[in-house]
């Protein structure tokens, strides 16, 4: 009976909460339910420190009020049972960003430091090749001039080609005539246009006094006919002179131009071959010390460099100043055919022949009420 009695007491000593759980669970009581789902000190340890995560579920081994210390979270309880599964714990967000760091790694240091390297360096290439350009600029500019002032005070020779400067020189003197001409021209068609001018308003009038004067209409209608005639055969010779013109104003400022032009770059190119080919006669008059020799052989090298750009430009000059003198024969040839007949007929009161001229030279002149300005006007 007494021992019935003691496990009664110790029956009573034992408080349960709502849950049937003790309601102060220790150390002891957690080691026994770590126990119960195989986990070791390690994991057990785990569980102990981590603390309840905000973003997850927690759930409370006590009842309401139960002690802070009871409290799992719910992802340690899916390691848990995974472990118990065989299945290998689930990793936190900072594990999961550092496994994926190092799946996917990004440009490391080594890479962002060696694209300023890289930078830097194409920057310094640019730059030595543009100290280069100018340096070797700079030398050829004081070559040729030194070469030119030499040349102009008689110190230094130069290379000439005598027929070919003679050519050069015809063409300078030939341009400068043409250019006359197409200053005269205008000119003349400037005049010629006030003139045709004048005749019509001279015709519209003596036309309306023919009308209001009946004692002098004959007269009036005589003269009024005979302005408008001049006035049609001067704007057919106006379309003459203007054909002419343009036709010498092309071959002047363009095939003459472009001769020019390629004349001017010959000239810069003689200029070069001899600035080179004195700086090499120099380098040869002098000591033959290994550090002239290799001056000499660089000398020698540009000098030939110069001389292939002479010889190759002297040629292209000759062969553009060919075409020219046979393009300037027929242009010229057809232009001041036009001209002599153009002029003859009008002031020969020929109307048939201007006409037939400007039909042969396929001159197109301006349709009679077109609204388009005159050439005058677009001048």
């Amino acid at each position: 009976m007494a021992d019935s009695m003691m496990s009664k007491a110790a029956t009573m000593e034992i408080p349960i909460n709502s849950n049937g759980d003790s309601r102060t669970l220790g150390e002891d009581d957690g080691l026994e339910q770590a126990r119960r789902w195989n986990l070791d000190e390690q994991d057990l340890q785990q569980v102990m420190v981590s603390g309840p995560n905000l973003n997850e579920t927690s759930i409370v081994s006590g009842g309401y009020g139960g002690a802070a210390e009871g409290i799992i979270p719910t992802s340690s309880i899916k390691d848990i049972r995974n472990k118990s599964r065989g299945i290998p714990p689930s990793q936190s967000a900072t594990s999961r960003i550092a496994n994926q760091a190092q799946r996917y790694p990004g440009p490391s240091m080594h890479h962002s430091n060696s694209n300023p390297m890289m930078a830097e360096e194409a920057t310094r290439g640019v730059a030595v090749e543009k100290l280069d350009t100018v340096k070797k600029w700079g030398i050829n500019t004081y070559k040729c001039t030194k070469q030119m002032f030499s040349e102009r005070f008689g110190r230094g020779s130069r290379t000439v080609d005598l027929e070919l400067e003679a050519q050069i020189d015809l063409l300078r003197d030939t341009k400068s005539k043409y250019e006359n001409i197409l200053r005269l021209s205008g000119s003349l068609t400037t005049h010629f246009y006030n003139m045709v001018q004048t005749q019509q308003a001279l015709g519209d009038i003596f036309a309306d006094l023919s009308q209001k004067s009946p004692e002098l209409q004959d007269e009036f209608g005589y003269n009024a006919e005979t302005q408008k005639l001049l006035c049609k055969n001067g704007e057919a010779l106006l379309g003459a002179i203007n054909f002419f013109e343009s036709s010498v104003n092309t071959l002047v400022t363009k095939t003459m131009e472009d001769t020019l032009m390629t004349i001017k770059m010959y000239e810069n190119a003689r200029l070069e071959f001899d600035a080179y080919r004195a700086d090499l006669e120099e380098l040869s008059t002098g000591p033959r010390d290994a550090g002239t020799m290799v001056r000499m052989e660089m000398a020698q090298a540009q000098y030939q460099q110069h001389r292939d750009k002479y010889e190759r430009l002297r040629s292209d000059v000759s062969i553009k100043l060919k075409f020219l003198e046979e393009n300037k024969v027929k242009v010229m040839h057809k232009q001041l055919l036009l001209f002599h007949n153009a002029i003859s007929a009008y002031f020969a009161g020929n109307q048939q022949q201007l006409e037939q001229t400007l039909r042969q030279f396929n001159v197109k002149l301006k349709p009679p009420g077109s609204d388009k300005p005159s050439w005058l006007e677009e001048q």
